[in-house]
């Protein structure tokens, strides 16, 4: 569904990242795997990726660091020849109510969540206006349609992705370039793990389908909407949540 096709995929090395860099391995396009962490975690998304047969290589840099984004993706075209799929991913979160938020904590996450997308758009929409074609997607988050507390900064970043989303989408239209974004609930990956039980509970009784969403839930609506199927769909903020945002 994807062959000959080139995606990179930041935030890529564990959790919904690497879920969707394997979907868009396995429909057969070559994935840059973007991280900032663990070098050993974007490996292990590799080869996950390698032992079922497709093409993934590595890339390491900060999303919030504007510099460092353009020159990811020069050399990602220079490396390929071309940029088709852009999939932001990479997010952190500092959670905190908000009368004892730091301010570096807030900065952070919209630097990260927010910024680092517009940092590789900003950067790749020339190389897809050049190409007349592409497809972005954006991880936003339920917590950016409804709110949440304790998450001022993450709420903010995930709503600003989804404005965002909106406004390329109208910009990059005309050249054939589509742009949407998937808003997940609560899926089981690392950073749900350390909720406490007490915790998951009480989320799973705000979920009308009662359990924790799979990171491969997300990946396959990216699939989705990086493929050909989709091509009549932009601007639009897909919930992937278990029902939450009815």
């Amino acid at each position: 569904m994807l062959e000959n096709k080139v995606a990179l995929v930041t935030g890529a090395s564990r959790g919904i990242g690497r879920a969707i860099a394997i979907a868009l391995a396995v429909q057969g396009a070559a994935v840059v795997i973007n991280y900032n962490g663990s070098e050993e975690r974007a490996r292990e998304t590799a080869d996950a990726i390698k032992s079922r047969g497709g093409r993934a290589s590595l890339y390491r840099c900060s999303v919030g660091d504007f510099q460092a984004c353009q020159e990811m993706i020069q050399h990602v075209i220079k490396e390929y020849g071309h940029l088709d799929i852009l999939v932001n991913n990479a997010g952190i979160t500092r959670d905190s109510l908000i009368m004892k938020m730091k301010e570096e904590d807030f900065d952070a996450v919209i630097e990260t969540n927010l910024k680092g997308a517009f940092n590789t758009i900003r950067h790749v929409s020339r190389q897809m206006l050049k190409q007349r074609s592409g497809k972005i997607i954006n991880i936003s988050s339920v917590s950016g349609i409804l709110g949440n507390a304790g998450q001022a900064n993450y709420a903010a970043s995930k709503a600003g992705v989804i404005g965002l989303t909106k406004t390329m989408a109208r910009e990059l239209a005309s050249r054939g370039i589509t742009v949407n974004a998937v808003a997940p609930g609560f899926v089981a990956t690392e950073m749900t793990d350390v909720l406490s039980e007490e915790i998951k509970e009480a989320a799973c009784g705000q979920i009308p389908l009662g359990k924790f969403g799979k990171p491969e839930d997300i990946a396959e609506m990216v699939v989705f909407l990086a493929s050909e199927k989709a091509d009549y769909i932009t601007g639009q903020v897909i919930s992937v949540d278990g029902g939450m945002n009815i």
